[in-house]
């Protein structure tokens, strides 16, 4: 089955500091310009890179002109721009550059034919949510973001543990003692989450996962919560605390601060090879059913 997607305009995005990504990013883009496509690089990249023979634009312009975006990296770099990109509805392509690469899935070495195959329609269309928060303190909103991972409240690192209180669509949860909470997608459940002890979610499903990090009471354990839940935490005792998105934006907490989390109205959308399925993902990065070395 051939895909509908007009591909005319297609935007780079890469790690720009990656040893040797200018020489991968130039081939990467001439390859298109040869195969017909017109090629927009993302601003601060390009500028980074001194690359001044395409034209660049910052990610708000890439939304509105671009029909899809091609990120050359890891996790890391896709995590950034998806959340940018999200409000336009925008397809986003992957190569891996990085170490795991669960959501750049082309391996680099067969970019070109996998693009090809892609760009002529023959893909996997996919949708996952993201989370947006908001910090309030003394009833007025002062830092906030979306998170395509995940939402992580913890404490200073060199401070003792923080006491959360948390409740779901105004009724209590609990009351947590710890070095912090974990708020996931299910994107996110293969990242720090899952590092935490937190279950691996289908990106398919509808929920929201909490996972506290070194909790005082064994008996707080991961729980996954509908994805339609509005989620409020409460600072109740602490020295030195922090929420961060993606860990790419960050705001320090107060007691008596509140984390307001809901599931964004934004999505994001990925095109994956034609062959993709996320368990073969899975077994790849997560090495199931490997044998023991030696045998």
């Amino acid at each position: 089955m051939i895909n509908s997607i007009s591909f005319k305009t297609i935007a780079l995005v890469c790690k720009y500091s990656a040893p040797g990504i200018a020489k991968d990013l130039l081939s990467l883009a001439h390859f298109l310009v040869d195969a017909g496509y017109a090629v927009v690089l993302e601003q601060e990249m390009a500028t980074k890179l001194s690359i001044t023979e395409f034209t660049v634009m910052p990610p708000a312009q890439i939304g509105q002109h671009a029909n899809a975006v091609i990120v050359l990296g890891g996790d890391g770099t896709m995590l950034g721009i998806a959340r940018q990109l999200a409000p336009f509805k925008i397809p986003l392509i992957g190569i891996n550059q990085g170490r795991l690469g669960f959501m750049t899935d082309i391996p680099f070495e067969q970019r070109y034919e996998v693009l090809s195959e892609i760009l002529a329609g023959h893909y996997q269309l996919e949708h996952r949510s993201l989370l947006e928060g908001a910090v309030i303190r003394n009833g007025q909103k002062i830092s906030g973001g979306l998170a395509f991972n995940d939402i992580v409240v913890a404490r200073g690192a060199g401070s003792g543990m923080v006491d959360l209180t948390v409740t779901v669509d105004g009724h209590f949860m609990y009351s947590q003692r710890s070095d912090g909470l974990i708020i996931s997608t299910p994107t996110g459940s293969t990242a720090y989450a899952l590092s935490a002890g937190g279950p691996l979610l289908h990106p398919d499903l509808a929920g929201i996962v909490f996972v506290p990090i070194a909790p005082h009471t064994l008996s707080n354990r991961p729980i996954v919560v509908s994805d339609s839940s509005k989620i409020v935490i409460e600072i109740s005792v602490a020295r030195e605390a922090s929420v961060n998105f993606d860990m790419q934006s960050f705001a320090d907490l107060m007691v008596g601060d509140q984390i307001h989390i809901q599931r964004s109205d934004d999505l994001v959308c990925f095109l994956h090879p034609k062959e993709w399925n996320y368990f073969h993902t899975l077994r790849e990065k997560l090495h199931w059913n490997e044998a023991p070395a030696g045998n």
